[in-house]
């Protein structure tokens, strides 16, 4: 493999406050590396230097001549008014370049936003929702064909099954991947190296050959190594000390390098304690003073938008230390449910009924309360410097500390702050309201590894009830007690909600309804063959009689449009697997077959339309 990219001892602040300073890495063709690090260390940020988009202050960064590099953004935007082909294809592209077009109307099609899934190429990308919208942007960067694809938190956003089909892709690509992501199960399944951004590391940068599990281990081997050189430094500094305090009656050359040598393992201890010293966040939800044995009742609640009916004859009872996560696509009623039990919208049919003691606190996705305008302090306290926190009154500057935010960005924009930052500034606000019900909406979105581990031990030790809707299958398994399963493939269940003790259980159901699923597309696809077929059967009594040529070419037209099936069905089949929709000279001759294959049998039926009609 070759090098692609090569970074020596880069540096990157802004203001004073410097994001990482004199990291060394290289990153090679077909390579798929994991990105991680705290909040704030500046993950996003190197990305958007490698893709050209910031400056580095110190050190040097080679790119490959002619390297293609995709980007995939946090919050991807696009020019207002454009539909789905034309974001893809970017707003100048030549609609009339049929090859792009056709690559464009592959990856629609992989991602779910063709016409056979109720979206197509004419849809408005505004009406989008977050992660649909996050759908068309990573379309519009495979169809770059890029030696090296950036992915700033891929996952955030998408349902279960866009981000089961992006591990797939992404592991069977043929080009190199550098993904941003805190979803630990999506990077276990994706990663093959491991790019640690953190002060703590030597260096800054720690880079490990393997997996996600490979990291860990070496990771904590590294640390208790880092912490034991500290405890041993430490004691030797403080014999120097002491042999220094005694006084040395000679200044003898030997005595002053140990002076120097002192000094120097000083600098070292200090260095060793700054990196050593580990601080997360202190989470702790406020329960309500109240905390009934049932909170909320629904009986044979029903929902339906249109013809889409939503959910059907659900009956929950959700109890204090009921840790409830939700689970399906993207649009199949996981928010609409959570509304109407909170009464927030009324159901079709059924009754909803809450304890008088009911008290909600929620968690959204999109942080759209947030003002990026204001600064991090007022945005928790709007008035004075102090906030009531579990019945005592605490200075703003102290309970931010306990989110790990520092003096210099307390009055900092809340949009200059990372993602992972304002992710906490929402939870340190709803640690502000006492609450019996949770509701966390995607609460992982960029939150770091260290924040979501203590917020999962938190949420664990909640006394009342959680409503979980999040991507991330690790933090759902750590938290959720019971599993609402959305009939993702099939009108089977017609609105019927299934519900499970654990993930696995879900798992195990998914992978049945999926295959269930594609047993059913292939019997509708054989039906309609049949009847063609059938249909022109029928229409041979009473044709013309046939000439001796005409004759033999309709007794083989069956076996003729047999062999064309079989072959468009093979070409379909290709254009699922991963490396080919990963090679563009592959998809492109894979699409290509496909059309003709769909000319040929379309030309053969008309033919045997005419032949029997005589």
């Amino acid at each position: 493999m070759a090098v692609i990219v090569s970074a020596y001892q880069i540096k990157k602040a802004f203001g004073a406050r410097a994001l990482f300073n004199q990291i060394s890495f290289a990153i090679e063709t077909r390579e798929h590396i994991g990105l991680i690090g705290p909040n704030g260390a500046g993950k996003s940020t190197l990305l958007k230097i490698i893709a050209g988009l910031e400056t580095i202050d110190e050190g040097s960064l080679s790119i490959g001549r002619g390297l293609r590099v995709g980007y995939l953004e946090q919050d991807p935007t696009f020019l207002p008014g454009l539909t789905i082909l034309a974001g893809i294809l970017g707003a100048e592209s030549n609609l009339h370049d049929w090859e792009k077009v056709a690559r464009a109307e592959e990856l629609m099609s992989k991602l779910l936003l063709s016409d056979t899934q109720g979206m197509g190429g004419s849809t408005l990308i505004d009406t989008l929702s977050g992660g649909w919208k996050k759908r068309v942007a990573l379309a519009r960067e495979l169809l770059k064909q890029p030696d090296l694809l950036l992915l700033d938190e891929p996952t955030n956003h998408l349902d279960v099954e866009s981000i089961l089909w992006l591990e797939d892709f992404i592991a069977s690509a043929n080009f190199a991947v550098l993904t941003i992501t805190h979803d630990r199960v999506f990077l276990s399944r994706i990663a093959d190296r491991i790019l640690d951004l953190d002060p703590r590391n030597l260096g800054g940068l720690l880079s490990i050959n393997g997996t996600y599990i490979d990291y860990l281990e070496i990771k904590d081997q590294l640390m208790n190594a880092q912490e034991r050189r500290e405890i041993i430094l430490k004691n030797t500094l403080r014999r120097e000390t002491q042999w220094l305090r005694q006084g040395a009656k000679a200044r003898t050359t030997k005595q002053q390098a140990r002076i120097k040598k002192a000094g120097e393992l000083k600098a070292d201890v200090e260095e060793l304690v700054v990196r050593n010293d580990v601080r997360v966040s202190k989470l702790e939800f406020q329960g309500a003073e109240k905390n009934p044995k049932k909170l909320i009742e629904a009986k044979k609640i029903s929902k339906s938008y249109g013809d889409k009916k939503l959910f059907s004859d659900v009956e929950i009872i959700v109890r204090p230390g009921a840790r409830i996560g939700l689970l399906g696509q993207n649009g199949c009623g996981k928010s609409t449910l959570i509304r109407v039990l909170l009464k927030e919208e009324g159901p079709d049919k059924g009754e909803v009924n809450h304890s008088e003691h009911l008290s909600v606190a929620y968690f959204e996705q999109n942080r759209s309360s947030l003002d990026p305008n204001v600064t991090l302090a007022r945005t928790l306290c709007p008035v004075g410097d102090h906030v009531d926190f579990r019945g005592s009154r605490v200075h703003i500057r102290s309970y931010l500390d306990r989110f790990l935010f520092t003096q210099g960005q307390m009055d900092m924009a809340v949009g200059k702050l990372s993602g992972g930052e304002q992710s906490r500034i929402l939870i340190a606000e709803l640690m502000l309201k006492p609450a019996n019900v949770l509701v966390l909406d995607e609460p992982t979105n960029d939150l770091d590894m260290a924040t979501l581990a203590v917020l999962e031990e938190c949420l664990t030790d909640f006394k009342g009830a959680i409503f979980l809707v999040t991507h991330d299958r690790y933090f759902l398994a750590q938290v959720a007690t019971q599993i609402l399963g959305f009939n993702s493939f099939t009108n089977a269940n017609d609105g019927k909600i299934v519900s499970f003790a654990d993930l696995s259980q879900w798992e195990s159901w998914h992978e049945a309804e999926k295959q269930k699923a594609a047993n059913l597309r292939t019997s509708q696809v054989a039906g309609s063959s049949g009847d063609k077929a059938s249909g022109s059967a029928s229409k041979r009594r009473g044709a013309r009689k046939l000439s001796y040529m005409e004759q033999r070419e309709l007794d083989g037209m069956e076996a003729a449009i047999h062999k064309i099936e079989e072959r468009l069905n093979l070409a379909t089949d290709q254009s699922n697997r991963t490396d080919v929709v990963s090679n563009a000279a592959k998809l492109l001759e894979v699409t290509q077959t496909m059309h003709e294959c769909q000319s040929e049998l379309e030309r053969l039926f008309l033919r045997w339309s005419e032949l029997e009609g005589g």
